[in-house]
């Protein structure tokens, strides 16, 4: 999905999901609220209802694919790097950090919009569940053969952990991107740097100076 946002004029181009979802994020943000109705936004865009449903069932359907689509955007960003195949799983990862949080920035006031503006919490988390079940794939993908468990049952818990603890990251990142006031978001970069490589430390149980170096990272940032 392009991540500059412009309205498409009626008739122009095949309509798509990946449309729709941008013309979502341009009446958003021109209008401080997302629309009120599908009937609404289709005639503001001068888009056919039926043609709407051919790709979305509601407007909340739009909203929760917003963060898919960033996620599906840099998986296909970083699948046409010549050297993604010889990486390893903690390399791929931090790949997809930096690329998906660039997404996030060059829509930074839809997200926002989307997630810190929102007076109710679970609201936000909503809009993120399908991006969740997505997330937790990509993990799933680019872990596999990491865990050296012989048993089944225990490399299968082990591995949901892995997953799950990998979106706790995430969300503890995202949290701290939506925070972030330095200049082109660099303390987020290094704070991705950081915790990747302190999780992947307790991972393989190999001296804790780097989850040290992490924690008293986050100590400083909390007192600044």
């Amino acid at each position: 999905m392009a991540t500059k946002l412009r309205e498409l004029p009626a008739g122009a181009q095949e309509l798509t999901s990946d449309k729709i979802t941008e013309l979502f994020m341009h009446y958003c943000l021109e209008n401080n609220k997302k629309p009120e109705s599908v009937y609404l936004f289709c005639k503001v865009n001068g888009i056919a209802e039926k043609d709407f449903y051919k790709h979305f069932s509601s407007i909340d359907a739009i909203e929760k694919t917003v963060f898919v689509s960033f996620h599906k955007l840099a998986v296909n960003l970083i699948d046409q790097s010549a050297d993604v195949s010889a990486l390893g799983f903690r390399d791929k990862l931090l790949t997809y950090y930096y690329t998906y949080f660039e997404i996030l920035t060059a829509n930074r006031s839809y997200v926002v919009f989307a997630l810190k503006e929102s007076k109710n919490r679970l609201n936000g988390l909503l809009k993120l569940k399908e991006f969740r079940t997505h997330f937790k794939n990509f993990i799933g993908e680019i872990s596999d053969g990491y865990l050296k468990v012989k048993s089944e049952r225990i490399r299968k818990a082990q591995q949901d952990a892995l997953e799950e603890g990998a979106w706790i990251q995430f969300m503890v990142t995202l949290k701290f991107w939506l925070d972030d006031e330095s200049i082109g978001f660099e303390k987020t970069d290094l704070f991705i740097e950081k915790s990747i490589r302190a999780t992947f430390d307790l991972i393989d149980t190999t001296p804790l100076e780097s989850v040290i170096d992490f924690g008293k990272f986050l100590i400083k940032e909390k007192l600044r």
